[in-house]
């Protein structure tokens, strides 16, 4: 029988492409989003990559009402990837309070259905900004948080402490937080990929949205940061990449292979890229010259950050395949491929 795994934000940028990687290696994939930024139609089209339609339920984790009500009708849960979140960092910074509510009220829910509803395993999607601004590059899994510059960080930096602090006095309960980089591109199929509502706020749709037309210009947030070239430092990875990773992980908690009651990673190439190499990576694949123009720095922005993923490529058995030309070279099929789909 397979194993069942809800994923929250099924429909999502990376849970959508996590979902797929479910599928193909033999899970019974169930999707929960309240569509706030997403379609209810990436399931099907999760569907037509894996020959399998996932089951979509469309609800806001919030409601714990609504929630009690699903793990009342959905038995035998082996295990949860949590991604549900607002995750745009210059977002939280004018919405703190959205913030806050949304991002843990909702983990919260999760955490007491998983006792109510004896859900052994968590993996949770974090983020490489519970670092802040590290003191020392790489960033290894035993550097010391800096406060968090923006409130979605520190969504990040509390709901790890919820998870830990939970699971600490469950031992019906275990959870792996997997504290991921900068995710780019798309599936390889060009079927499935960031589609963010209105303005985007992640650098690569911006730069993918320009090139097609859809954006006067790109605005590069500062370039007189302590950088090469002046501009922000990242490590991005290819969202595939990422997506086995959470795989992993699951198959890790439900085998029980997980060494501590509540484990963390760092995901990510381990190879920090600037804003303007990103631009320079986009312009190699695609053929097309960007448009873009210096303003000032952008509230809640980290100078430089990138991973050393030495310890999940060791201990998960994990490491990214793609480059970065790949990661831009997937991202500006899809989207021209969602353009097409939407005339």
């Amino acid at each position: 029988m397979k194993k069942k795994i809800i994923v929250t934000g099924g429909t999502g940028y990376i849970g959508s492409h996590t979902a797929v990687e479910l599928i193909e290696n033999g899970y019974e994939v169930i999707l929960i989003d309240n569509l706030y930024n997403s379609e209810a139609i990436v399931a099907e089209w999760i569907g037509k990559i894996t020959g399998i339609m996932p089951q979509l339920e469309i609800f806001d984790l919030c409601d714990i009402n609504k929630l009690d009500d699903f793990f009342s009708n959905n038995k035998n849960i082996a295990g949860i990837i949590h991604f549900a979140a607002y995750k745009a960092v210059g977002e939280s910074v004018n919405k703190p309070l959205e913030y806050y509510r949304n991002n843990l009220v909702s983990l919260i829910n999760i955490l007491d259905a998983m006792k109510q509803h004896s859900i052994p395993g968590l993996v949770f999607s974090s983020s490489c900004t519970v670092y802040g601004q590290p003191e020392k590059l790489p960033v290894t899994e035993d550097a010391p948080m800096q406060p968090a510059i923006s409130p979605y960080g520190n969504t990040k930096q509390i709901g790890e402490e919820i998870i830990r602090d939970t699971v600490s006095t469950d031992k019906n309960i275990n959870s792996i937080s997997l504290r991921y980089f900068n995710p780019i591109g798309a599936h390889p199929s060009a079927m499935i990929g960031e589609l963010p509502r209105g303005i985007p706020e992640n650098l690569v749709p911006f730069i993918t949205q320009t090139a097609y037309g859809l954006r006067d210009e790109l605005k590069v947030f500062g370039n007189d940061y302590n950088t090469p070239d002046g501009t922000c430092i990242r490590d991005y990875l290819h969202v595939v990449d990422l997506a086995k990773a959470h795989v992993t992980a699951i198959k890790r908690l439900i085998e029980k292979k997980n060494r501590e009651s509540y484990e963390v990673f760092n995901l990510g190439t381990g190879k920090g890229v600037s804003v303007l190499e990103a631009i320079e990576s986009f312009e190699r694949v695609s053929g097309k010259k960007l448009k873009y123009k210096i303003t000032g720095r952008r509230a809640g922005d980290i100078e430089k950050i990138w991973a050393d993923p030495s310890y999940a490529n060791k201990e998960l058995g994990w490491k990214t395949l793609s480059s970065l030309d790949d990661a831009m070279r997937t991202a500006w099929e899809w989207e021209n491929n969602i353009r097409k789909r939407k005339q």
